[in-house]
């Protein structure tokens, strides 16, 4: 079984010979932060996941690649075993979230009614691309706005600002990869 979030934070932490209150003051964010998130009692944003790991310093791909001295893992993963990299509203499950020196990150990603990505426009370096398989999601990509339902796909530069929303009622789900990694 994989190590949740608040797991994981916690056992690097440590092996950082980090105190909650050390990695807050080095990430710019409240003791109480790295406690919530270490007790699972909040499930951070990739955004502010990524803030915390500025403290260590460590990417999002080094977070979940690091070696917890588990041993080496399987080639196939549960659906319980995807660790969630959003939060409930926008569900972005990483597979093969062991693995190291991924090539690609592949994500199967749930969009709750009327979530979204954020006011921000998401941009990183790579491409991504993906297929709605089950409603239907808006995707702005710079100036282009289009509604995509299931069967329909994407694919475009990820330095162009982007955000993904469920504009409807019912939950939308979608199978997604970007190269290189950016988690």
């Amino acid at each position: 079984m994989s190590i949740e979030v608040s797991s994981r934070l916690k056992v690097i932490r440590e092996k950082y010979g980090l105190s909650q209150r050390e990695l807050a003051k080095r990430a710019g964010v409240t003791n109480g932060t790295i406690s919530l998130i270490e007790q699972n009692r909040v499930s951070p944003s990739v955004s502010s996941l990524k803030k915390v790991l500025e403290g260590i310093p460590m990417s999002l791909a080094e977070f979940f690649t690091f070696d917890l001295g588990d041993a080496k893992p399987s080639a196939f993963f549960n659906a319980d075993e995807l660790p969630n990299l959003g939060n409930e509203e926008v569900q972005l499950r990483l597979v093969g979230s062991g693995i190291k020196d991924r090539n690609m990150c592949i994500m199967r990603e749930y969009y709750h009614p009327h979530s979204d990505t954020g006011a921000d426009m998401l941009q990183h370096e790579g491409q991504e691309g993906g297929v709605v398989v089950r409603g239907e999601i808006e995707i702005t990509v710079g100036s282009e706005t289009k509604v995509l339902k299931a069967g329909d796909a994407y694919y475009f530069d990820s330095n162009q600002p982007h955000r993904f929303r469920n504009i409807s009622d019912d939950v939308c789900e979608v199978v997604s990869a970007n190269s290189p990694p950016t988690v």
